[in-house]
């Protein structure tokens, strides 16, 4: 066994007396030792119950012959950091997950490792270690929050931050919006629509990391609690097996992984962490190959921001197994990738079926006949771009409209929020990206004020950082390369026309190619004063189009 080495033999007396401190007994300590990576706080709703969870993993480690040994990560919350300068450490904080679950794996060699993520970076985060370490390890989340109710309607945390747009034309008084924020949240768990961490919980499972259903059984249900003890059996068998993540994360899985994405309209921030988490890995997962499978992979499932439909209600419908078992029939999944039920896709989805066509629609009904998410390239974004063209309305998907400029998304959601964005802008907010902010900030806040003003149908949204997996309409986010390495998105001056094209996946700035050249032969880089981590991070950090990690 792994844990063998800092254990066994006369000359591990000293270890084991360490041990035996802890109150390990003979019996325990000779066992497999099961690292349990917790992301528990009490700072995110959706980690405030994962020491629950926990326990449950725990349970199932012992009951199946281990001996877990439980550590900590550090977790943050998008939503309660969006829109201030806290917003530049949720990205950054992935990397320091990921280094934080090698430190203690490698410093600690466990025999397998059980992973409790819930929230947006923590959960790529902990995959990245995963892929990196390559020891037996299992993903188990905290699971999604149900959706919130008002006057008969089901919400969201996206509807809390779109109706203060809302209030400030008129359209909804300051009471309406204090009992939606009292109820839109109603307890433990991720954000209950397809946002970031619901996009990647099931995206782990997709990837075989995961048991079944992880990505949609709802925090509060007992359901969870079991998935958590069946994951603590399960380590011990992938022990058994010696079944690492490098024979589950291959190509086809990654491929797999990105068609369902498509299908279920993710959060546009999976085309950050599942390129990283592939670099890992040994795989390259271009920007080319979302495009690729997004043409041929049919939109099913209209999840909240885009549709009125939340985790729960997927997980009723059947979830991911159901997704994936309805885009098999059409050929577009692997069957052949192993998973950690020890099984392969193929073998899993074995008579799973659909419980609710409305939710997963069948493929010969489509919401969209092309995946969620578009990767636009052009003299804008020569390296690429990214955009959720389900959630923006038809009449957006094509547009030409004068630039509105703005060196930071703080100039932009006041100018947004007092009504001074004209029909037909398209603001570009820049210096924003993952070495200009650093840290690419997510924009909620922009793009739910767009919503609340009634600006999201006839304006658009550029900018060279990223978008809560809450944002919907024209909203085109990871511009590479970055104003702040010289990408063409920091010479943008306002009144230039801006072509739009999300069906033909261009995006292009309409100057002719020598005022381009001679704008960027001009362009100075802005200078900014940083200390401590982020100092660290933007001196290292790569471009949004490679997964925004770290130079090796």
């Amino acid at each position: 066994m792994r844990s063998d080495s800092m254990k066994k033999g006369l000359e591990r007396a000293p270890h084991r007396s360490l041990f035996k401190a802890l109150g390990l007994t003979d019996e325990e300590i000779v066992r497999p030792m099961i690292g349990i990576a917790n992301s528990a706080n009490e700072v995110i709703p959706g980690h405030l119950h994962l020491h629950q969870l926990s326990d449950a993993v725990k349970a199932g480690v012992r009951m199946a012959g281990g001996t877990p040994l439980e550590f900590f990560t550090i977790g943050i919350c998008d939503g309660i950091i969006m829109g201030h300068e806290g917003m530049k450490y949720s990205l950054s904080s992935r990397e320091l997950i990921a280094d934080s679950v090698e430190s203690m794996a490698m410093a600690y060699p466990f025999d397998g490792l059980v992973l409790i993520p819930n929230c947006d970076k923590i959960i790529p985060g902990m995959m990245m270690a995963a892929a990196r370490l390559n020891i037996p390890t299992l993903l188990v989340s905290g699971g999604p929050m149900l959706a919130g109710e008002f006057q008969g309607r089901e919400i969201d945390l996206i509807t809390v931050f779109e109706s203060v747009g809302k209030v400030k034309v008129g359209e909804m008084t300051e009471k309406d919006l204090r009992e939606i924020e009292g109820c839109a949240c109603p307890g433990v768990g991720s954000c209950a629509g397809m946002f970031t961490a619901n996009s990647m919980n099931c995206v782990a499972e997709v990837l075989g990391l995961s048991l079944p259903y992880n990505g949609t059984i709802p925090a509060v249900f007992a359901e969870r609690i079991r998935l958590g003890k069946k994951s603590g059996v399960q380590i011990m068998e992938l022990i058994k097996k010696n079944l690492t993540p490098s024979k589950i994360l291959t190509k086809d899985a990654f491929e797999n992984a990105v068609t369902v994405d498509m299908a279920f309209g993710g959060s546009t921030n999976t085309a950050l962490h599942l390129p990283a988490i592939a670099k890992e890995a040994g795989i390259k997962l271009s920007l080319q190959t979302f495009n690729e499978i997004s043409g041929k992979t049919p939109h099913l499932c209209n999840m909240s921001p885009g549709g009125p439909h939340h985790l729960q209600d997927l997980h009723r419908a059947g979830g991911i197994p159901a997704l994936m078992k309805e885009l098999s029939r059409a050929g577009l999944i692997h069957q052949d990738p192993l998973t950690v039920t020890g099984k392969s896709i193929g073998e899993n989805l074995k008579g799973k079926k659909i419980f609710n066509p409305e939710v997963i629609r069948p493929i010969e009904r489509p919401y969209h006949a092309t995946g969620g998410l578009a990767v636009l390239f052009g003299n804008l974004a020569p390296e690429g771009a990214v955009v959720k063209q389900s959630a923006v309305d038809e009449a957006m998907l094509k547009h030409r409209g004068p630039a509105r400029v703005f060196d930071s998304e703080d100039e932009a959601i006041k100018v947004i929020l007092d009504r001074k964005i004209k029909k037909g802008e398209v603001l570009v907010i820049r210096y924003e990206g993952p070495k200009g902010g650093p840290g690419m900030r997510e924009m909620l806040g922009p793009t739910s004020a767009m919503v609340g003003v009634g600006r999201d149908r006839d304006a658009a949204l550029l900018t060279d950082g990223r978008f809560s997996g809450g944002t919907r309409g024209a909203a085109i986010g990871h511009i590479s390369p970055e104003a702040a390495v010289g990408g063409p998105i920091g010479v943008v001056r306002d009144g230039d026309q801006i072509e739009i094209d999300i069906p033909g996946k261009r995006l292009n700035l309409l100057i002719s190619n020598e005022e381009l050249k001679e704008r960027l032969s001009r362009w100075k880089a802005p200078k900014k004063e940083l200390k401590g981590y982020l100092k660290r991070y933007a001196r290292l950090v790569t471009s949004a189009n490679t997964g925004a990690t770290l130079e090796d």
